[in-house]
């Protein structure tokens, strides 16, 4: 058994796959776990080959949040040392849901606490059936803060205020009902609908997904006027005139398929 905190695997096809590997204590995050999430969030984010990334956790949990040794640890910090702790937890959280890349979180068991910002930082989501997820920051005298934006954006605020204030658990079909999850399959199931997703993304354009994701953070809970509909006009123009976008048109008016997918 390795004894890294984080497994980092790409395949051939340039899907690159980021694993939590503390089974024995459900994959809880300490200090050296989100520097190397960060880390390679970077390395990845900058690695052309890489066309996706996917985050999962070893053995039977995706993650049970912040190592309680950790917030023990943190517990007789003073406030400015808490609050650099705390900085260090969003910035691994924006640099999963900022990344140029598509990001998948493949949540292969149960995920609590901090381990739902993980999943809400990611543009997709998969679980299996049988997982469980809670908020239960407040059953410890606590409270989701540094995860909030990032899980009220996906599961709304109506949905926060039941699970923020109760702590209590909820199974994989709740989270894909309130958002959190975009499928839910068997555990049998996982690696091929996994499979599946990632075929859709390797046949689009690299950097038009970039800039997808770039849109989606511009217009986003904007009200639709002259300065949100020229910035639309912008970015459209730009990307036709782009050599990604010059491609996908010619490819599909000569009915063949674009550089980025010739091999495939």
């Amino acid at each position: 058994m390795t004894d890294q905190l984080l497994i980092t695997t790409i395949d051939k096809t340039g899907i690159a796959r980021l694993t939590m590997n503390r089974p024995d204590l459900r994959n809880a995050f300490n200090q050296e776990l989100i520097e190397e999430i960060c880390e390679a969030m970077g390395r990845l984010g900058v690695n052309e080959a890489v066309r996706a990334i996917v985050l999962t956790g070893a053995g039977k949990a995706f993650s049970a949040g912040a190592d309680l040794n950790m917030m023990r640890k943190v517990a007789d910090y003073s406030a400015a040392k808490n609050k650099d702790d705390a900085r260090r937890l969003a910035h691994m959280l924006t640099s999963i849901y900022l990344s140029t890349k598509p990001t998948i979180a493949l949540v292969n068991g149960p995920a609590m606490g901090g381990g739902l910002g993980l999943i809400a930082a990611c543009d997709i989501a998969i679980g299996v059936d049988d997982a469980f997820f809670a908020l239960s920051e407040v059953r410890l005298g606590l409270v989701p803060a540094v995860i909030s934006p990032f899980v009220i954006q996906a599961i709304g605020a109506r949905q926060a205020r039941r699970y923020f204030v109760t702590g209590e658990r909820f199974d994989a079909q709740t989270a894909k009902d309130i958002g959190l999850l975009h499928m839910v399959e068997p555990a049998a199931s996982l690696e091929s609908t996994l499979g599946a997703v990632l075929d859709n993304l390797l046949v689009c354009g690299p950097i038009a997904q970039s800039e997808a994701k770039a849109l989606i953070q511009a217009v986003a809970g904007r009200t639709i006027e002259e300065g949100v509909l020229n910035d639309t006009a912008e970015r459209i123009a730009r990307i036709r005139a782009s050599k990604e976008g010059k491609e996908g048109i010619t490819a599909f008016l000569e009915k063949r398929k674009p550089n980025w997918n010739a091999g495939k």
